[in-house]
C-alpha cells in the first residue's frame, strides 16, 4: 500500500473526501516525525513504537574498493510492532500460507 491507497482507505472508512483524508494523515504523519525529530517515542497502542536510537560509528569496507573506510554514527528509526499488530499479521500469514 502507498500513500494515495492509503488516503483512499481514509477516505471511503470515515466518509470523508480524498483532499480532507491526504490532510489527515499529512497532520498524523507530521506530528509523528515532529515528536521523533525532538528525540520522543510515539506510541500507538497495539500497532506500535516508534523510536530514535543511537547507531554508534564502526569501520567497514567500501563494498567497490574494499578499503577500510569509517561509518560514522547516527540517529536511526526504530519500530517495535506492538501486540495487536503482531496478533493480526500472525494470523492473516497463517491463513494465506494455507490456501497457497
Amino acid at each position: 500500500m502507498n500513500k494515495a491507497e492509503l488516503i483512499e482507505a481514509i477516505a471511503i472508512d470515515i466518509d470523508l473526501t480524498q483532499v480532507a483524508a491526504g490532510r489527515l494523515l499529512n497532520i498524523v504523519t507530521r506530528a509523528i516525525n515532529n515528536t521523533l525529530a525532538n528525540g520522543e517515542p510515539v506510541s500507538l497502542v497495539n500497532f506500535g513504537t516508534f523510536s530514535v536510537q543511537n547507531r554508534q560509528g564502526h569501520s567497514g569496507r567500501n563494498p567497490r574498493t574494499g578499503t577500510k573506510i569509517q561509518i560514522a554514527a547516527t540517529k536511526v528509526v526504530h519500530f517495535k510492532a506492538g501486540k495487536g499488530l503482531k496478533t493480526i499479521v500472525k494470523s492473516s500469514s497463517s491463513s494465506s500460507s494455507s490456501s497457497s
